[in-house]
């Protein structure tokens, strides 16, 4: 993608160079010198996650080893008041690892241990740099896996995962990252380790580790995670239907979850995301549909066959031009890699794309998919939609050229009006991605003034300085009053830096 809403480290500013100066010398005194990245070619591969369309040079970027390496550096920005940016493979696609100007990175790609599987607990306690799939590799030969699957999991981490929330193809039977977490130990902005949660099952207290995860770096930097695995399931088995109007496949499925049918996955890709993969992958799908379903149920054989059975009645009621069910386990693992790799296939069509990321009910997916194409056809943007439909969580990923004069202005616009679109009918403007710098305008719209300063009253509980990943996630008063007054067609990236 193109690089765009860039701000440039101030080289040149000579505060800033006095300070970096000092605190590069302090953090020599404790970290070894293949720790601390600080020319300008070892920073810019930091300057962004997987969103490229916000770029940002850190102060410096730092790669401790140990927990003790981490909690001096915690102290020492604190007690100067440096922000600090967490980072985990950088897979976000939010913004949400996005540097700060006069701050560190701190990446924790070098805590990458898995530290213990206890296969008759059923847990296992990594380091948040271990990517999401290695964990389920790590516990294969003891029959368990890690249910949370991005679709990213062969590079994201788990540290990622937990700042992000983040979900996946089967997330609808088996929870998000929340659901799966049991204990986390993080590092407070002044260098204290805290541990929460824990393996019993209703411990007295505050729920912590479902106020942590998902809060996106803003209220410590988590150095070990304690996470459910579950027992591999005796059988899985997927149906691919095709449809002749997305309309239809939606309302499949909803007709799937009325009959008390839990799958395993439910996703939907509507027609140009199937010829894009399929061009990409060969996985098999049918590319003269106008969308298609893959729904996945598991279990026992008797309890697969049961469903798959029911699942086919009812796609074919619904509408749907063909029903097929995998032959085997390899094509149903064909049919989900073709799934996972529908975002960069998507990629080849356009110059750029911005991908979005809402939650809506069941039940108003028909309409939502209805109003997205007018919206699409408005703004004269192509938009093509790939989404966790069993549980509402859309992402429609916008084409575009950022080449071209004003285009990304016009594509963040749109992205806004979905995500209010979102709003508007009962759901939520992120459903796995987060917030990060993307989509903080539109908190403006689900939130009241009220319910905004309650979650900064706990960011400044965990952080009154406001060092942690500032200006992501919860936008200021200000910035929400300059939202509400922006005019039409104005270029909302124009106002993305307020940093607290």
């Amino acid at each position: 993608m193109s690089q765009v809403h860039s701000k440039q480290k101030p080289f040149h500013d000579p505060s800033l160079v006095a300070a970096r100066a000092d605190l590069l010398r302090e953090l020599r005194t404790f970290l070894p010198e293949d720790t601390l990245l600080e020319r300008e070619e070892e920073l810019r591969p930091y300057e962004c996650d997987a969103l490229s369309a916000y770029r940002q040079l850190p102060l410096l970027v730092l790669l401790p080893r140990t927990l003790e390496e981490v909690q001096r550096i915690l102290r020492l920005c604190h007690a100067r008041k440096v922000p600090v940016v967490a980072r985990g493979a950088g897979t976000g696609v939010s913004g949400g690892a996005l540097p700060h100007a006069e701050g560190i990175l701190l990446s924790l790609a070098r805590f990458d241990r898995i530290l213990d599987i206890d296969p008759t607990g059923r847990t296992a306690c990594v380091q948040p740099g271990v990517r999401n799939l290695a964990i389920s590799e790590a516990a294969a030969p003891f029959g368990l896996y890690y249910a949370p699957d991005p679709s990213s999991q062969i590079a994201c981490t788990i540290g990622g995962n937990v700042a992000e929330n983040s979900g996946g193809v089967h997330c609808l039977k088996y929870g998000l990252t929340v659901h799966n977490v049991l204990a986390i130990k993080f590092v407070t902005v002044d260098g204290e380790l805290i541990e929460i949660g824990g393996q019993i099952p209703d411990a007295p207290g505050y729920d912590l580790p479902a106020l942590f995860v998902g809060s996106e770096g803003m209220l410590g930097v988590v150095v070990e995670i304690t996470i459910r695995l579950l027992p591999t399931p005796e059988q899985a088995q997927v149906v691919l239907a095709a449809y002749d109007d997305a309309e239809k496949a939606g309302q499949s499925v909803g007709d799937i979850i009325a009959a008390g049918i839990i799958p395993a996955g439910l996703e939907m890709m509507d027609g140009p995301a199937i010829a894009a993969t399929e061009a990409f992958v060969h996985a098999g799908y049918p590319t003269d549909a106008a969308a298609m379903l893959l729904c996945e149920v598991d279990g026992s054989e008797q309890e697969v066959a049961a469903h798959i059975a029911q699942v086919r009645e009812l796609l074919l009621a619904g509408g749907a031009t063909e029903v097929r069910t995998a032959r085997d386990n390899q094509e149903r693992l064909r049919f989900w890699q073709g799934r996972k790799a529908a975002f960069p296939a998507v990629g080849r069509l356009a110059p750029d794309y911005y991908c979005m990321d809402g939650t809506i009910p069941r039940r108003r997916l028909p309409e939502v998919l209805r109003r997205t194409g007018e919206l699409s056809a408005e703004y004269g943007l192509p938009v093509v939609n790939v989404f966790h439909a069993g549980d509402g969580n859309l992402h429609p990923l916008i084409l575009y050229d950022a080449n071209q004069p004003g285009e990304l202005a016009r594509t963040e616009e749109l992205g806004g009006k979905i995500l209010e679109l979102c709003v508007e009918v009962g759901g939520t403007i992120t459903g796995e991605h987060g917030v990060g710098i993307e989509k903080i305008n539109q908190m403006c719209v689900q939130f009241t003034p009220e319910e905004l300063e309650q979650f900064m009253a706990v960011k400044r509980a965990f952080d009154p300085r406001e060092l942690l990943n500032p200006g992501k996630g919860i936008p200021t008063p200000r910035r929400c009053s300059e939202y509400r007054q922006l005019p039409p067609q104005a270029p909302a990236h124009e106002h993305r830096h307020d940093h607290h």
